[in-house]
């Protein structure tokens, strides 16, 4: 697994509950390091060895854990370029929804080994959307749920979110966008500050 993601993980778990429960997750999984290195491989096994002693530690279930974890990736101002990079794909909620065919490829523009599962989104009825996860990535769905969230409260809009099931080789998450502007977004411009 990508570097990038297990160092998400380690941020996460870290700002949430503290050093010592992040460094109580690393011996448990038993790697003999304690710091993740960014643009690095691991081994699968490694990464799925964090994320069993993430849950044996933290003592919450782990498709919760992960949502929440999407919510930090957006919201979280360490993380200010994945939010740059979701906020380029449309200037209201369900632009940003239609771009996440695209993101994959944008991720992989930014960072050229990092290769995301497929998302296909499709629209339902007004307002109704299914958001198609691919498998390949542990737990991909429950993060997107986090990260979707995270992005509607960004834009200020009113979505309900569900997992909807599993279908073939994928995960659903049924999208229900209720109203826009309900609350006051975040800012955001295209270009760049500089302090």
């Amino acid at each position: 697994m990508h570097g990038l993601i297990n160092k998400a993980i380690q941020a996460f778990v870290k700002d949430t509950y503290g050093e010592e429960r992040w460094q109580a997750v690393i011996d448990l999984a038993g790697l003999g390091f304690s710091e993740f290195e960014a643009m690095l491989i691991y081994p699968d096994e490694q990464s799925q060895k964090v994320l069993s002693a993430m849950e044996t530690v933290l003592d919450r279930p782990l498709d919760e854990m992960l949502e929440d974890m999407g919510t930090f990736l957006v919201s979280n101002p360490q993380a200010e370029a994945l939010r740059r990079l979701l906020r380029f794909g449309g200037v209201d909620y369900v632009e940003f929804l239609y771009s996440l065919d695209d993101l994959p490829d944008r991720a992989r523009l930014a960072v050229a080994d990092l290769h995301l599962p497929a998302l296909e989104l499709v629209e339902k009825g007004p307002g109704e959307f299914e958001l198609i996860c691919s498998k390949g990535l542990p737990g991909y769905a429950n993060v997107m749920m986090g990260i979707l969230r995270a992005m509607a409260d960004d834009y200020g809009d009113l979505v309900i979110l569900e997992h909807a099931g599993a279908r073939e080789n994928s995960d659903i998450i049924a999208v229900t966008h209720v109203e826009s502007q309900f609350a006051e977004g975040r800012s955001f411009s295209l270009g760049a500050h500089s302090l």
